[in-house]
């Protein structure tokens, strides 16, 4: 077996060459190609959506500002960024927050933010190296009866990501991003080997592959905020792939850029419940960053093709954040689709 992990990309093109239940389709690739361009060209989606320009659906709690306490508030919000999704779709955490009510992601940043204004120095590594399990419950609470799900293991890891920074990166994320000069690869490999909550693998085939979902969403909403700029400024970010979560899936299916076997979707219409690294689950994530790398590589191509565009920016950042966001958008025709089912800290 080979021990040390492929990188995510070589690991999503080594999972979809090898996948048994899960194939790729390039005319449902073309499919969701077509359309991301059309909304990118139109400049209906930018990275500037991400700090809530023209956006109602969450995007409105990002921070705004592009100063060290961003870095702070992402790098908390990504370190408890795993497992919202709820066991009943009648029975979810929410968070009212500013007269609106979130769930999912939303809720944690909502939550977050509720906890700042009141006062509570929650981003600061210092206080969560020491939060204690019924301080994160308290912060976190819930504006219905259904508590956010793995408190436990959300404050392990944000006990073991404020130790660390203390001890190794004098209590700020900011030096671990100053380490790096500039590279978004360098920053991703200080990420997974210093911090064990991010340290998202899997053996599949006899390799070790990576998926590495939050250390590479951490330095896209890094990249997001700051646009590319300061703290965010990454000469190799087109490295980073999307982020293999449970719900972009749905939106890859949705486009039929996805297709299961009928074994695989009798599990999934049956609820299976999936552990981490299960062969199936590693299917369907890698078999996504490879089908988000070839719409990326089709909407490359429209680009290059089309004068009218030749400002248009994409990578695999954009690509999942359109398909993230869709889906939450077309909830009624996506929660027909299925999901794979797991509680696990790496999404």
């Amino acid at each position: 077996m080979s021990t040390e992990a492929l990188p995510p990309l070589e690991s999503g093109k080594f999972i979809a060459e090898n996948s048994q239940d899960v194939k790729v389709l390039q005319e449902g690739v073309k499919k969701a190609a077509n359309v991301i361009f059309e909304s990118l060209r139109k400049g209906e989606f930018s990275v500037e959506l991400w700090k809530g320009a023209g956006a109602t659906d969450g995007h409105e709690l990002n921070p705004k500002v592009m100063d060290e306490k961003a870095v702070d508030w992402i790098f908390l919000v990504d370190t408890l960024n795993f497992s919202f999704w709820s066991e009943d779709e009648g029975k979810k955490y929410k968070v009212t927050y500013k007269g609106q009510t979130y769930t999912g992601y939303w809720s944690l940043c909502a939550a977050v933010n509720r906890a700042m204004e009141e006062g509570v120095p929650i981003t600061n590594p210092g206080y969560y190296a020491g939060m204690t399990l019924q301080e994160l419950a308290y912060l976190l609470r819930s504006d219905s009866d259904v508590d956010m799900p793995m408190l436990q293991d959300r404050v392990n890891n944000l006990q073991e990501a404020g130790k660390v920074l203390k001890e190794k990166f004098d209590g700020s994320f900011v030096n671990c991003i100053k380490k790096c000069g500039g590279s978004a690869q360098k920053l991703l490999s200080l990420v997974v080997s210093n911090f064990s909550s991010y340290r998202d693998e899997a053996v599949y085939k006899d390799k070790t592959v990576a998926i590495y979902k939050r250390a590479q969403i951490l330095i896209a909403d890094i990249w997001s905020c700051f646009e590319g700029q300061g703290y965010g400024s990454f000469d190799d970010i087109s490295s980073i792939t999307m982020f293999a979560d449970y719900r972009v899936p749905q939106a890859l299916l949705y486009f039929d850029a996805l297709e299961y076997s009928q074994a695989l979707l009798d599990k999934l219409n049956n609820n299976h419940m999936f552990t981490s690294g299960e062969r199936e689950e590693v299917e369907i994530r890698g078999c996504s960053i490879w089908a988000v790398k070839l719409i990326e590589d089709e909407i490359s191509r429209m680009v290059a093709a089309d004068p009218a565009a030749k400002n248009v920016m994409v990578n695999a950042i954009l690509v999942d954040n359109y398909l993230w966001d869709l889906r939450r958008a077309q909830r009624s025709d996506m929660d027909k689709l299925p999901f794979h089912r797991i509680r696990t800290i790496y999404y």
